[in-house]
């Protein structure tokens, strides 16, 4: 995942012992002029490369697959983040203006000058560097969020399985991929969500089961979460509303349609199939699969209905 390799972000007193350090090491190495000359080349430049650095490691947010927007929307807010990086960019080039402006005073100076002038630099470098403190401090905790966001690939077709608790969703994901060993948290809700994958005809796809989002009404969510529905509206090529007819579930079958219509319309640019599992219990509902997981029965009929609703092609080259 592309947010997996975002660098830690140095706090503001790191970057700046990083500096001062790395620049006296560079001024043991010369004497008198010189010396301060490269201690306040180097204590610059480390400072503007780092901080630049901060910023490029990001990608640019414009150009994320949706699904990837709306989760840092929503867990970090995308004004917010481009704010912080520019802040930080500016300090960057403020850096290297300092270095310039101090270089050019050298010039006319001795090396008593030159040291009375170099330790101003330093001082406003360091100024600029505590000025952006926070913005530090808030692309790192961005970066730390992000970073734990499950391995789910917006480039593969996609099958959201959805549905109240206890109707047998992670059972049927468990099922028929390899979902026991791809488990992760969603920053923002307390559940696993699980991500299990199956390859037909060379194409891979993936299930996603998502407890803590697509599994209670959508007054029941709140802000973050019901932005984090928005971005599965980006991902999914089909979803799968799992209900439960006996109700052993511990939710009545009207409210288990209530929410597969509440879905429905949520992912009106998609098929969203239901599907009566616990079969064997009972079929007391008008729906498009009937299935029992528990009895192995019409298991795999569900996951070839699924296929064939996301109803994938891939791009295949071809002779202009």
């Amino acid at each position: 995942m592309i947010l997996e390799d975002l660098p830690t972000t140095p706090t503001s007193e790191e970057l700046i012992d990083q500096a001062f350090s790395r620049a006296a090491r560079a001024g043991r190495a010369k004497s008198g002029f010189e010396a301060q000359q490269s201690m306040l080349q180097t204590a610059a430049n480390v400072v503007s490369d780092n901080l630049e650095n901060v910023v490029t490691s990001w990608p640019d947010i414009d150009e994320l697959d949706p699904f990837y927007r709306e989760l840092i929307d929503a867990l970090v807010g995308v004004d917010d983040l481009r704010q912080h990086l520019s802040e930080i960019g500016w300090a960057s080039r403020k850096a290297s203006d300092i270095r310039d402006e101090y270089q050019g005073r050298f010039r006319n100076v001795d090396a008593d000058g030159a040291k009375k002038l170099r330790k101003q630099a330093f001082a406003r470098i360091a100024d600029v560097v505590e000025e952006v403190e926070g913005d530090l401090e808030a692309v790192n905790e961005a970066r730390n969020t992000l970073r734990e966001l499950p391995d789910i690939r917006p480039d593969e077709p996609t099958i959201v399985v959805a549905g109240y608790p206890n109707v047998g969703k992670s059972s049927f994901v468990n099922r028929v991929t390899n979902a026991r060993n791809e488990t992760a948290s969603y920053p923002f809700t307390t559940t696993e969500i699980r991500v299990g994958h199956i390859e037909r005809d060379h194409i891979r796809y993936q299930l996603v089961d998502t407890p803590g989002l697509l599994d209670r009404p959508p007054e029941d969510r709140n802000e973050i979460e019901s932005q984090a529905v928005s971005a599965l509206e980006h991902l999914a090529d089909a979803v799968l509303v799992m209900v439960d007819a006996s109700g052993e579930c511990g939710y009545p079958l009207d409210v288990q349609l209530e929410l597969r219509d509440a879905l429905a319309a949520r992912f009106a640019d998609v098929p969203v199939l239901t599907v009566c599992n616990k079969s064997d219990r009972s079929t007391d509902v008008d729906a498009d699969l009937y299935m029992s997981v528990t009895e192995g029965e019409n298991v795999q009929e569900t996951l070839d209905a699924a296929v064939e609703a996301v109803g994938y092609e891939p791009e295949l080259p071809y002779d202009e």
